[in-house]
């Protein structure tokens, strides 16, 4: 027989079996769920009769040995949506690939029957298929690792724009108090935050607070002054605020130019210098 004769024969056998073969891939499947709800196995059950569906209509077309032809594009589609839903809830690499790996067994079983008594046959179609599913399962750890990655970057960005809130403290007043390292895609998120802000207020003076960021050494200071040029742009001055004895230091031994800048050691200093710039005065009362 040839490897087209194999692959039909694969195919038919697993339309004529595909209730039993399903079944018991299901059950491998099930016995794994320690905390699995009513609600993922019935999920689990659908995806293990659409894949058997849809890995029997691509094994007919003959390519066995090529995932990537387009007789598999349903396939991979539905492992792809499969990872991806896996990644999203929490599931592990092994446990998804387990998910394509468990269904061997089933299929061996039927191919030791669909071919009794050719021991060649069952010999190739067996290797022919369990080379195939181990390259479907690497494809769903794939898949699975880049949907991970993907959730990584959403939420490094997601957390960037947490830490870097910019507040109206009053008419024409904001401030931006920066806690942590400053590196070149925190800036980036930070310049946009605070230019963003200037255009929806009006806001004409921008206090960046430095209390929280723990050094400043060069790369930091020319990050600030990127910010400060943007923010000039736009329409804005930019007071700095929060410099530390230890900060003052640095700045002056690395030989940065702050000439031009505004810098005070605390954010209620820096606010005074805001109030009087927008002229509004504070008056203390007796």
């Amino acid at each position: 027989m040839t490897t087209k004769d194999y692959a039909a024969r694969i195919s038919q056998l697993i339309q004529e079996h595909q209730a039993e073969i399903g079944a018991e891939w299901i059950a491998q499947l099930e016995a794994l769920i320690v905390r699995g709800t009513s609600s993922s196995r019935e999920q689990l059950r659908n995806h293990c009769q659409q894949f058997l569906a849809a890995f029997g209509n691509a094994a007919r077309a003959g390519e066995l040995d090529n995932i990537d032809h387009r007789s598999w594009d349903e396939v991979r589609d539905l492992l792809a949506e499969i990872s991806s839903t896996r990644a999203k809830s929490g599931s592990t690499p092994s446990e998804t690939a387990t998910f394509v790996f468990s269904l061997k067994q089933p299929l061996f079983g039927k191919l030791r029957a669909g071919f009794d008594g050719d021991a060649e046959a069952i010999a190739a179609t067996s290797w022919t298929i369990s080379t195939l599913l181990d390259k479907l399962g690497l494809y769903t750890i794939e898949v699975f690792q880049k949907t991970k990655d993907q959730i990584i970057v959403r939420q490094q960005q997601e957390l960037l724009e947490l830490s870097t809130p910019v507040v109206k403290l009053w008419n024409g007043i904001l401030a931006l108090p920066l806690i942590g390292t400053l590196d070149s895609a925190r800036t980036q998120v930070v310049m946009e935050n605070i230019l963003q802000k200037i255009v929806d207020t009006g806001a004409i003076i921008a206090i960046i607070d430095i209390t929280g960021v723990p050094t400043v050494d060069t790369l930091v200071a020319q990050h600030l002054m990127k910010t400060i040029a943007a923010a000039r742009l736009m329409g804005a001055d930019c007071i700095i605020s929060g410099i530390r004895p230890q900060i003052a230091q640095t700045i002056v031994h690395l030989g940065v130019n702050l000439e031009d800048v505004v810098t005070k050691a605390t954010l209620a200093d820096a606010f005074l210098v805001a109030l009087e710039r927008t002229g509004t005065s504070v008056i203390a009362k007796a």
